[in-house]
């Protein structure tokens, strides 16, 4: 079970330092980006799953 807070979008993409518009085109396409949940009409992301999306993007020297 994920135990990390949820965020709003607005919340995730300063987190990633990005735009809201980018989170949701990543959402629309389908095919890149962090973890989402819909909760009701709420587009919500964890923590956890943001920190894996930055991990899963590093490249190591």
């Amino acid at each position: 079970m994920n135990s990390s807070p949820l965020l709003t979008e607005t919340e995730a993409a300063h987190y990633l330092s990005l735009a809201r518009a980018t989170l949701a085109r990543w959402r629309w396409r389908g095919d890149r980006g962090p973890a989402w949940r819909k909760l009701g009409g709420a587009v919500r992301y964890s923590r956890d799953d943001l920190d894996a999306f930055i991990a899963a993007g590093a490249i190591a020297p």
